[in-house]
């Protein structure tokens, strides 16, 4: 990729990954993070022998991170899995656009999975606000993420997403390179995954085409992304309750990092990644005489839908969704045994949020794992009529 007005956003290339990577091994902090990812001196040692010898992005990639994954997809989840890639022509570049339910993994487990299916991986865009110290700008760029500039002012948020429009379809449509990128700014807390307009809108800044060809040359993957098990749930319900009270509630770095660290360490369950068909030429030239902000809307619904349709649900959303309703619906979908798991989960947030009621606390709970059942009745109405 051609990196001309780019250098503010663009991940590193080649050229710069051993410098990158003196600079990541010569960080106390790093060191820090590698004895708690991998918790045995002798691995910590191996593994900064190994960096050191990193030329390449892709060398980083297909060894030092793969292993990373790998070891956090056995020591905390039961399972990795993913459908719909056999749908995809691997030889053509893709604008993955998913739900977003965790900082770090949605991304990472994104990347490793079409590797080991045999495609390329793509650039990741991450917020600016993410980048809380240098060590996670160096790593991250190494892995090829893109900066998304938040928290500035009008005129310069004008011209931030503007670049960032035009640096995504350029990696798209003329270096035939995937991007992923979430529907929306900050992880879905309370289970109701929606695509933010703003995005589409930023999307089609760099649009010189018709709005169906501009968004199809994009070629839109819906993908959805379903943890079994919340592994931020507790933080996501303290974080909605705070929100709705009278002292409200102000994200912090410390947050952030927090929210990264229980990412990757705490219990997810099975894990899968759904991947839709592009989103199909013949719906955007339907709509293609609308007038832009309610052609927006419509494509947005459409993402939306794919997502809630090839959402992976699991006992705990069937669970949810009965008891929140006091209905047995889905009682064929799970057993006594998951009923007193989900209940055991219940509890343990309650214990560890006492500053909120326990009634309040197990209703944000079933809501955040009872609202993607409800999304799916929705979407499985939209395609039947």
């Amino acid at each position: 990729m051609a990196l001309t007005g780019y250098e503010e956003i663009r991940p590193y290339n080649d050229s710069e990954v051993g410098e990158k990577i003196g600079l990541l091994l010569a960080d106390p902090v790093f060191d820090r993070v590698l004895k708690v990812l991998l918790r045995d001196p002798e691995r910590v040692m191996a593994a900064r022998q190994h960096l050191a010898g990193i030329q390449t992005v892709h060398q980083l990639q297909a060894s030092f991170v793969c292993q990373l994954v790998e070891e956090i997809v056995r020591n905390t989840t039961q399972g990795l899995t993913c459908s719909g890639l056999d749908n995809l022509d691997h030889r053509k570049a893709f604008l993955f656009i998913s739900n977003h339910r965790d900082i770090i993994l949605d991304a990472a487990f994104l990347n490793y999975l079409i590797y080991e299916n045999g495609m390329n991986t793509t650039q990741i865009a991450i917020g600016d606000n993410l980048l809380i110290y240098d060590w996670i700008i160096h790593a991250v760029k190494l892995n090829r993420a893109f900066v998304v500039k938040r928290n500035i002012a009008a005129r310069e948020l004008l011209a931030a997403s503007k670049k960032l429009s035009s640096y995504i379809r350029k990696s798209i449509t003329a270096d035939n390179i995937s991007v992923w990128i979430a529907q929306r700014e900050g992880r879905t807390k309370d289970g109701d995954d929606q695509t933010q307009l703003s995005l589409l809108k930023m999307l089609n800044m760099s649009n010189h085409k018709s709005l169906a060809d501009g968004f199809g040359e994009l070629t839109i993957i819906p993908l959805a992304i379903s943890y079994e098990i919340e592994p931020c749930g507790i933080s996501k319900v303290d974080e909605l309750i705070l929100k709705e009270s009278e002292e409200g509630f102000t994200k912090t770095t410390a947050d952030d990092l927090k929210s990264m660290a229980n990412g990757m360490m705490n219990p997810k369950g099975r894990v899968h990644f759904s991947f839709g068909k592009p989103i199909l030429t013949s719906f955007l030239e339907a709509n293609k005489d609308l007038p832009a902000n309610d052609f927006i809307q419509e494509l947005a619904r459409r993402i939306d839908h794919r997502i809630y349709q090839n959402y992976h649900l699991w006992p705990n959303n069937y669970v949810a969704y009965d008891l929140l309703n006091g209905t047995g619906e889905f009682i064929d979908f799970y057993s006594a045994d998951d009923i007193v798991s989900f209940k055991k989960m219940v509890a343990e947030a309650q214990a560890a949020l006492p500053h909120h009621s326990p009634e309040e606390v197990a209703r944000r709970f079933y809501n955040m794992y009872a609202r993607p059942v409800e999304n799916s009745l929705i979407a499985a109405e939209v395609f039947r009529t």
